[in-house]
């Protein structure tokens, strides 16, 4: 099985899956960047894009990449990883199911005074990340139009992570 945590940048799914993972017996963290940044190394490079999600390697490779993982080790993938593109979603989603890889897709969510306010304070990419602050609107319109539907929505605004892990780990288990 595969536990996807989605979420705007720096809705605190990084700090999150790790707790979770603790949570959830037989489960390894894979977040699905790596794959990214993989593709950032090509030399010369690919096409330029602001978001290697674009690309269309990314999403098949994603959906390889967790499959062979399971194969390998079994139990359960935490996969912590902003998708707000509902195509590049359903394409992803589509591409686990067809190896018959459950997904309980859950979005760490946060109302936008606590986004700012975290990411104000974030020091891991530094206070007022622009690219984590360039990610609120799309986030936003995604829940809107669809993430939220397709999902089981955590609200982390009054929530430590600990308490989010603790949370989805419940739902994992009933």
């Amino acid at each position: 099985m595969i536990v996807w945590l989605n979420g705007t940048h720096g809705a605190g799914k990084t700090t999150t899956s790790v707790l979770l993972q603790q949570l959830i017996p037989d489960s390894q963290v894979f977040d699905a960047e790596k794959v990214g940044e993989t593709l950032m190394d090509i030399k010369p490079g690919l096409p330029a894009t602001d978001n290697f999600q674009h690309w269309p390697p990314w999403r098949p490779l994603v959906v390889e990449t967790a499959r062979h993982i399971l194969d390998y080790t079994g139990g359960t993938l935490v996969m912590p990883m902003t998708v707000l593109v509902e195509r590049y979603w359903r394409e992803i989603s589509s591409g686990l199911a067809q190896h018959n890889i459950p997904v309980r897709h859950f979005v760490l969510h946060a109302d936008q005074d606590t986004l700012r306010a975290r990411i104000a304070g974030d020091t891991v990419l530094g206070p007022d990340s622009p690219f984590r602050l360039h990610y609120l609107e799309p986030y936003a319109e995604a829940a809107h139009m669809w993430l939220h539907a397709e999902a089981e929505v955590i609200d982390t605004t009054h929530l430590t992570p600990a308490q989010a892990a603790q949370q989805i780990a419940e739902a994992v288990r009933s």
